[in-house]
């Protein structure tokens, strides 16, 4: 009987090992050709692994937990041929994905961590950790607390694989930094027994307890980092759109009759968004230490919901380089399969800013959290009819408008009122001035 390796996927150009969750097949069962074998988790996203060849799994290579580097044989099936000579066949990407996660600095692990399980380690401060960094950590001994004591020299200041062998190192020659000493009671103190790390909590009343998914942990991480990380400002600015939707009352019609789908106001905004960071080029950067990056690509991250109430984040690369119909078709496109689980991870990678429409939950405006590592998002609300004072030839009137809020939040460490209130005026300005005439 001829076998064939079932090869870790690679998952994207940043992305170098993956987690194994959870076998969906056990050894001895049949297996068809695209079925799935496997969940497996990455820094980025979760996903499936399906087989390369239909037969019988006869060997899982490795246990729930472990990671495991790209390209590395994590299951044998036997397939009906007659040979018995083992051929390497690569797994096909993942077929969905399912969790936006922090970016990391992923850096491929030595072959002895590949499956070494994170479970050990874990922190109980809002600091993330890659899991190559964890299994390093367990390898060598190093503590919980001496892990936090690293100082990190990535993105957000996260611990490196660099940083961590470096530590290592120093310790084993006796030159390392011990961790914060924990101070221990004096004699005279009372000493009582081990108490829990937290308090219990108790609840009165009639609830329910519901355990966050996995997505949801991840997002909240997320969340917590970046505010720990950014110190948050929000600008806002109300824009008269009345035009662009009188542009799109136009022509959404011929447009959808056309090309078979609907236009949106997202990709105007993007548009617009684009046109801004062109002009204003240090909204389009990142911060690593005390140096700025400045992104030469312009990717719009848009914020899209999912059925399950949590969001992801798709991403449209080179933003600039495509006209309103290259950005509308992108975003019906990745908004479609973002809902459907169907995006590739790298489709959800790479982000240089971000866009979320707050209006289309009937929001005014909100004050959205940044998507680190960038520093700054968009928050555009709902299109409403309000009484506005316009300049006519005749003097001020007052007339029905279709007004806009937009607001935007920014990393003060580098990005100061200025430049922000500028960047957000600019964005409205070219929405107040869409030609009605315009062409699509």
């Amino acid at each position: 009987m001829a076998t064939v390796e079932l090869k870790m996927p690679k998952m994207g150009e940043s992305v170098h090992e993956a987690t194994i969750i959870r076998w969906l097949k056990n050894e001895g069962d049949a297996i068809q050709a695209d079925e799935s074998v496997l969940e497996i988790a990455t820094d980025k996203v979760d996903s499936e692994v399906p087989s390369t060849a239909a037969g019988t799994l006869v060997k899982r290579l490795f246990n729930e937990g472990d990671v495991v580097q790209v390209g590395t044989a994590i299951a044998i099936i036997e397939t009906g041929g007659g040979s018995t000579e083992v051929k390497s066949t690569p797994a096909s990407a993942p077929a969905a994905v399912a969790i936006p996660t922090p970016a990391a600095n992923p850096s491929p692990a030595p072959a002895s961590t590949a499956s070494i399980s994170t479970t050990s380690i874990s922190s109980n401060a809002n600091r993330f950790y890659s899991p190559l960094v964890k299994n390093i950590a367990q390898t060598e001994g190093v503590s919980q607390s001496e892990l936090d004591s690293i100082q990190g020299t990535g993105s957000e200041g996260r611990v490196t694989k660099k940083d961590i062998l470096a530590f290592v190192d120093a310790k084993k020659s006796g030159t390392a930094n011990p961790a914060p000493a924990v101070q221990k009671p004096s004699s005279s103190a009372p000493t009582t027994s081990s108490a829990p790390s937290s308090p219990a909590t108790s609840f009165s009343g009639d609830v329910e307890i519901v355990e966050m998914d996995r997505m949801r942990k991840l997002i909240a991480d997320h969340m917590v980092m970046s505010k720990q990380t950014s110190p948050h400002v929000t600008s806002y600015v109300e824009a008269d759109v009345t035009n662009l939707v009188m542009w799109r009352d136009k022509i959404k019609k011929s447009f959808e009759k056309r090309e078979g789908e609907k236009i949106t106001f997202t990709p105007v905004f993007i548009e617009a968004v684009v046109k801004a960071i062109k002009d204003f080029p240090l909204i389009n950067v990142s911060v690593d230490g005390t140096k700025i990056i400045i992104k030469k690509n312009i990717n719009i991250g848009m914020a899209a919901a999912l059925p399950t109430g949590n969001l992801i984040v798709p991403v449209i690369k080179n933003a600039d380089r495509l006209n309103l119909l290259g950005l509308t078709k992108s975003v019906n496109d990745l908004a479609n399969r973002a809902r459907g689980n169907k995006l590739q991870p790298d489709e959800i990678q790479g982000g240089t800013f971000t866009l979320t429409n707050v209006g289309s939950f009937g929001n005014v405006m909100g004050t959205p959290i940044i998507n680190q590592p960038q520093v700054a998002i968009l928050a555009v609300g709902a299109i409403r009819k309000k009484p506005a004072v316009i300049e006519t030839p005749m003097g001020d009137a007052i007339a029905i408008r279709h007004m806009m809020f937009l607001s935007l939040s920014y990393d003060h460490r580098v990005v100061d009122g200025s430049l922000g209130g500028s960047f957000l005026k600019r964005v409205a300005d070219y929405l107040e001035k869409f030609d009605t005439n315009r062409d699509i």
